[in-house]
């Protein structure tokens, strides 16, 4: 599932998430800063026209990296010279070029005047298991100040892949379908109660190092990043999702996600969760896997077709 959500906000605070792509606009100065849409197709598909485009060759950006924070994990890698961004925030084990779609997107961003923003955190690649949603949120935050004040940043959406959205594949509906993962819960919960939540979990809960704290956030019952699953009731969902309802909202959902059990109901649920979120815009990819890599324009055009729809229109003044 993916999400796209546009809003005016003096809150710059965040949350992370899974297979969709979501997003946030928000965006300062008076309607002649909003989007300038270019006369040239935004499909998605093939490299930029001149040899000058964000994209070189396969695989191969052109851009700038840069240092949004004091942290060596802190550092992120922008295409294009432009007012926009669009953030890209990957799920886990993700780093750059975590995705197919990324490279058309950017030259369809670059057609739009946006720029496409790559980051990493304390969470990538094998950080997220030491990590948490929380410190995802702070550092998001962070770039998101530096584009404000280094860059005089003019709108950003983020769009999130997988649990970089947290949204519609559920870590613990998935990760129930594994052997281990019913003794591992209740080891990490133990661990907790202990007061090593922070202590790292036997090499058999997960590939690469996790602390009780972040599988039990992952696995459990209504831990922190237990947001999608399909088994939770309308009053849960709206408690941990009905922040949405004041962010224009895409979800945009794969319809074949292998990380989505085959019992899920996919077409409920992504009704579910549009709804608890204030009436978020569905689209739904048939046939789509988690990542998208065989519906890429479909994923791209989806994409673009909000940030054209919900340029940024004005911040918001918090001592207004």
């Amino acid at each position: 599932m993916n999400s796209l959500s546009t809003s005016a906000s003096s809150d710059s605070s965040v949350s992370s998430s899974t297979s969709w792509f979501s997003g946030i606009v928000r965006g300062r100065l008076d309607k002649s800063s909003s989007l300038k849409m270019a006369g040239s197709s935004s499909s998605g598909g093939g490299l930029a026209s001149n040899n000058e485009g964000p994209i070189k060759g396969k695989n191969q950006f052109r851009g700038v990296l840069f240092k949004y924070g004091p942290k060596s994990i802190q550092v992120a890698f922008k295409t294009g010279d432009y007012k926009q961004q669009v953030i890209f925030i990957g799920g886990l084990t993700d780093g750059f070029l975590a995705t197919d779609y990324l490279e058309p997107l950017a030259v369809a961003l670059d057609n739009e005047k946006w720029s496409l923003v790559q980051l990493l955190m304390s969470s990538s690649y094998s950080g997220y298991g030491t990590s948490s949603l929380e410190q995802d949120a702070m550092e998001i935050d962070q770039l998101i100040s530096y584009l404000i004040n280094k860059e005089n940043s003019e709108g950003v959406v983020l769009l999130g892949h997988s649990t970089g959205c947290q949204a519609p594949v559920s870590d613990r509906e998935y990760r129930a379908t594994l052997p281990e993962t019913a003794a591992m819960i209740d080891l990490a919960t133990s661990m907790i109660k202990e007061g090593l939540g922070s202590d790292l979990m036997p090499k058999e809960a997960d590939p690469s190092p996790i602390t009780a704290y972040r599988y039990n956030s992952l696995c459990a019952y209504m831990g922190d990043d237990d947001m999608f699953s399909s088994d939770l009731n309308e009053h849960q969902l709206r408690m941990r999702l009905g922040h949405m309802s004041s962010t224009p909202c895409q979800v945009i959902f794969s319809m074949d996600d292998e990380y989505v059990p085959e019992y899920v109901d996919k077409k409920a649920l992504v009704e579910r969760l549009c709804r608890v979120m204030g009436g978020a815009e569905k689209v739904e990819i048939e046939y789509g896997n988690h990542s998208l890599s065989n519906r890429v324009q479909e994923a791209v055009q989806a994409i673009i077709d909000f940030v054209k729809r919900e340029g940024p229109n004005g911040w918001d003044d918090p001592w207004s």
